[in-house]
């Protein structure tokens, strides 16, 4: 279709649709969807334009939004469970149209979807709104693709990236296997963001950390033993360590925590939330010089904070101050208006290292009564710069700032 054709058509389409689109992005659900294409925010249009193709050669398809990344998927099926959709993207993997499809992952509590006579369980989509596809019948609003593969019938102006082509080895080692980090609660069936460090084992040496519920090839450890650690962290749950043989991966398909599925292995991290006297440390939670307030990037943290103490109503924590260094000065404070992510209203005083590590503390734990958790849950523990974990001057200096999560009780 001609682009400016394509422009008219929107425009018209959007007047009918403004009060849909405004309300809701039609974000996908948590769950293991089995991809076939993915569209930058901007061409939604070309996402829905792959969804009438594949809808007219018989396919099953659907698409929807996801935030992390910031892109339209159009997807084949949608899965509660990692084994059952690795399985079917290997199936589809078979047909010369859908060589590259890949799982993509939303993480996230998964709702099981209902079994249904008319619509097998591993075809339906998310039963609730705004985890569902998007019919092809509801007007559509302005988008551009991104990172696709190609549809059977593609408009020539709509820029695709191929994905590389998979390729099948006589010998399966590492550096020719595709491995999928699976981070999973299974004690209330979610999915869980998280990154592994990947640690060559021989040498005690890390060599990357990487984001979990992700394909990737693992580097080299290129050491006479082959071996490889990975280990797992996620703030709310327990630090997981796994074993692979970099050489020899097939002879890790043995161990409880390893599948093959097709040519990927699976390397599956089985979290588990913290017990009593587990201590967690909030690092991505940043403060403002001199101040007991947040920059917005340690919204992330905290909402992980929050779910931990909605989770489990019988949790009881200490949240323990640190600064670097010991030093008295002026301590910017949550205001009256407890503007927790920002320097506007912020009272201005004056006290130590140890005051301004209790403001830093108080100012978590005021975040978490405002999003209605019992104050009567939080206890307070102001260190200042007494438990430094690096050199005051070193490069990692910034990292003794700091408040850590205490479970007292659960």
């Amino acid at each position: 279709m001609n682009r400016s054709i394509k422009i008219a058509l929107i425009s018209g389409l959007m007047s009918i649709s403004c009060l849909v689109f405004s309300q809701d992005n039609h974000e996908l659900a948590p769950g293991y969807y089995v991809v076939v294409g993915a569209f930058a925010k901007s061409r939604q249009d070309a996402a829905q334009d792959y969804v009438a193709t594949l809808k007219g050669n018989g396919h099953s398809a659907l698409y929807g939004f996801n935030s992390s990344r910031n892109l339209y998927f159009v997807y084949l099926k949608y899965f509660d469970n990692l084994r059952e959709s690795l399985q079917d993207m290997n199936q589809t993997r078979s047909d010369s149209n859908f060589k590259d499809a890949w799982v993509r992952v939303v993480t996230g509590d998964i709702t099981p979807v209902a079994s249904n006579t008319s619509v097998p369980k591993s075809v339906k989509p998310p039963a609730p709104s705004p985890g569902e596809g998007i019919p092809l019948d509801q007007p559509i609003a302005n988008s551009v693709s991104d990172n696709s593969m190609r549809p059977p019938s593609s408009p020539d102006n709509i820029e695709i990236i191929e994905n590389d082509e998979i390729v099948q080895y006589e010998v399966m080692t590492l550096g020719n296997t595709e491995v999928f980090l699976s981070l999973f609660n299974a004690t209330n069936n979610r999915i869980v963001d998280g990154k592994v460090d990947v640690v060559d084992t021989e040498r005690s040496r890390l060599m990357t950390s990487v984001k979990g519920n992700e394909y990737l090839v693992l580097p080299d450890p290129k050491s006479k033993s082959g071996q490889l650690t990975l280990i797992c962290e996620s703030f709310g749950y327990r630090k997981i360590q796994q074993e692979l043989n970099y050489p020899l991966p097939l002879a890790d398909t043995v161990k409880s925590y390893i599948d093959l599925m097709g040519t990927t292995l699976v390397v599956n991290f089985d979290l588990v939330r913290y017990h009593k006297g587990d201590i967690g440390t909030l690092f991505n939670v940043y403060f403002y010089n001199d101040a007991a307030l947040m920059l917005p990037e340690s919204k992330y943290e905290l909402a992980s904070l929050l779910q931990l103490m909605n989770e489990n109503p019988n949790y009881k924590i200490k949240l323990h101050g640190h600064t670097n260094g010991n030093y008295t000065g002026k301590i910017l404070s949550l205001g009256p208006e407890k503007n927790f992510f920002s320097l506007d209203g912020a009272k201005q005083g004056m006290g130590s290292a140890k005051d301004l590590s209790r403001a830093r503390a108080e100012a978590i734990r005021e975040y978490l009564i405002s999003n209605s958790v019992d104050a009567s849950r939080m206890d307070i523990k102001a260190w200042g710069g007494k438990r430094p974990i690096f050199d005051r001057n070193s490069a990692n200096a910034k990292k003794n700032v700091r408040v850590e999560v205490e479970i007292l009780s659960e």
